[in-house]
């Protein structure tokens, strides 16, 4: 039981770090000096198996949740319901997101369901893949191309 509380503490914190996170980052309060592009402009999904072979640590974490296994609860009968899917996949309802069985890399509430489509991201990202240590401007280039979280609250979304 202590696990548990310490748990839901840990994800509550994270959670409000990125509220915070997403307050600066979206320019709030300055009048939108600090707009930036939406890094999911253009963009597709491409599922988890794709995010762990840079991220396999948070993968390995992440596999342990009920988010990922947000499709797997889904009695079958509720498997093709739109209004379920919305939040047991990610990206349902968008034209490269979960559709079926066929996309299943997108069931479950993965990375993509929070940080946005990741295709831009793998692809700016490649020349980083054997290095251990970026730089402050290698950096900011791969951060630049994915949200740390999505620029609405996508857990009251579902939540």
């Amino acid at each position: 039981m202590r696990t548990t509380t310490w748990g839901r503490l840990v994800v509550g914190v994270s959670a409000m770090l990125g509220l915070v996170s997403l307050s600066a980052w979206s320019g709030s309060g300055t009048g939108g000096q600090n707009e930036q592009k939406d890094p999911r402009t253009n963009q597709t999904y491409i599922g988890t198996q794709k995010c762990a072979a840079c991220h396999f640590e948070q993968f390995t974490i992440w596999k342990q949740t009920k988010h990922a296994k947000a499709f797997e609860i889904l009695p079958a009968k509720y498997r093709n319901d739109a209004s379920c899917l919305k939040c047991h996949t990610t990206g349902f309802g968008e034209p490269t997101g979960f559709k079926d069985a066929t996309t299943s890399n997108l069931a479950g509430a993965s990375c993509e369901a929070c940080h946005g489509p990741g295709s831009n991201h793998a692809e700016v990202s490649k020349q980083f893949a054997k290095k251990k240590k970026l730089s402050e401007d290698e950096e900011k280039i791969a951060r630049g191309s994915v949200f740390r979280m999505l620029p609405t609250n996508v857990c009251v979304t579902c939540h």
